[in-house]
Parts: C-alpha cells; structure tokens; sequence
C-alpha cells in the first residue's frame, strides 16, 4: 500500500511540474473566433444561472405564495 501512495505523490508532482513549466504556444486566434468563444461561454453560464433558477426558485416561490394564501384564508375564517 506505502508503494501505491509512493508512486501516487510522485504521479501528482510530475504531472504539476509538466503544466507549471512555461512553454510558447506559437497558437493565435483571430477576432471572430475569440467573440465567439467568448460569447459561448457567457451564453453556457448564463444557462446555467437560469437552470438553477427554474429548478430552485420558482418551486419556493410558489411555495411562499402557498403558505400566504393559506395564511390570508385562516384570517377569513377567523374574522366571520
């Protein structure tokens, strides 16, 4: 088992040296491309932002309106 950790620690360092070390890219995107990226990622985020919205706020919103509504029918009650 020492033997697995062992090679594990020296996997992880290896592999954090390999990304730390600068290297040129010699890469280049044009306008139109980089916009465009750009906006897909916005766009990707965005969606994200309106699932969880969708999926978490409007169940408790309705829930609150719920509650309220059974809260202004037992005031009905009692005041007739």
């Amino acid at each position: 088992m020492k033997a697995v950790t062992r090679f594990l620690f020296v996997l992880t360092m290896v592999v954090t040296c390999l990304v730390i070390v600068e290297r040129d890219a010699y890469a280049y995107i044009g306008p139109g491309a980089g916009m465009t990226a750009i906006g897909t990622v916005v766009a990707f985020l965005g969606a994200i932002l309106f699932a969880i919205v969708g999926f978490v706020w409007y169940p408790i919103k309705r829930l609150i309106r719920m509650v309220k509504q059974k809260s202004a029918d037992q005031q009905e009650v009692k005041g007739a």
